[in-house]
């Protein structure tokens, strides 16, 4: 499997990788917070230190978590190369959050008072891509195919600690995360929880709805606690976990042709 140097799917463009290209798995993975690089054209968007390694720029061990899936599922892994606070991938362009100037106390200078002209350009170059090479992904695979995207939270947000450890979130479909919560005896004394700590009332659906949902097929949202996964062993420990929820799940769930009837 093609994890380092990996190439993009039908085109090739700097700010998006696909990792695993020829997986076989059912399972395609997405990591829309996986970096938190700021291109030099857009001067570090005004950050001090603290911001720019802050969870506000990415989703910390996000990236190290989705590999370690994309392995064990022999999967197909879509990242996104620049910080959310370029451009969020995982929100439409029509939504401020896409391109926030203030994420829970940080404010993101470069993103106030932005012209149309420099948001259309960061359309172009961060958004459009991924979901380019998300499209060249999913349009090749069969029905039976599962998506999946990787998400880390911070523990603390606004100065309210956060109990759940594993998220499993969806929008209208919610087949695989039925499936997948009926398994969660497999995993005693972890926090398991529906649409927490966010849901589709916070516009965090949208990868899900875009390009799952208009194909019908299965997918969940993943949202882990980022101080479980600080260290290799956290991140492969958090992996078997998901494993043990996804992998009855997936044999549980309908085809798209099913749900489609």
């Amino acid at each position: 499997m093609n994890f380092d140097g990996a190439k993009n799917v039908d085109h090739s463009d700097p700010l998006v990788d696909v990792l695993n290209s020829g997986g076989q798995g059912r399972v395609v993975l997405l990591c829309e917070h996986a970096s938190r690089w700021i291109p030099d054209e857009h001067d570090g968007l005004g950050l001090d230190a603290e911001g720019l390694t802050s969870h506000a720029a990415w989703d910390l061990g996000a990236l190290e978590l989705s590999i370690a899936l994309a392995k064990a599922l022999d999967g197909v892994l879509v990242t996104s190369k620049a910080s959310r606070l370029v451009y969020d991938c995982n929100r439409p362009p029509e939504d401020p959050g896409a391109m926030r100037d203030q994420s829970e106390l940080i404010s993101v200078p470069g993103n106030i008072d932005l012209s149309q002209e420099d948001r259309d350009a960061r359309i172009r170059s961060v958004y459009e891509p991924f979901c380019s090479a998300v499209d060249g992904v999913l349009d090749k695979r069969s029905s039976d195919t599962v998506v999946v995207t990787v998400h880390t939270f911070t523990p603390v947000y606004f100065g309210k600690y956060r109990s759940v450890e594993i998220g499993l979130l969806h929008d209208d479909d919610s087949r695989l995360v039925d499936a997948m919560l009926t398994h969660t005896d497999k995993l005693p004394g972890v926090i398991v929880a529906r649409n927490e700590p966010y849901g589709p009332q916070d516009g965090v659906t949208h990868s899900l709805k875009i390009h799952a949902g208009r194909r019908g097929l299965p997918n969940v949202m993943i949202e882990i606690r980022n101080d479980l996964v600080r260290s290799a062993k956290q991140v492969e420990q958090v992996a078997q976990q998901i494993l043990a929820l996804l992998l009855p799940a997936l044999e549980q769930i309908e085809s798209k042709d099913t749900f489609n009837e």
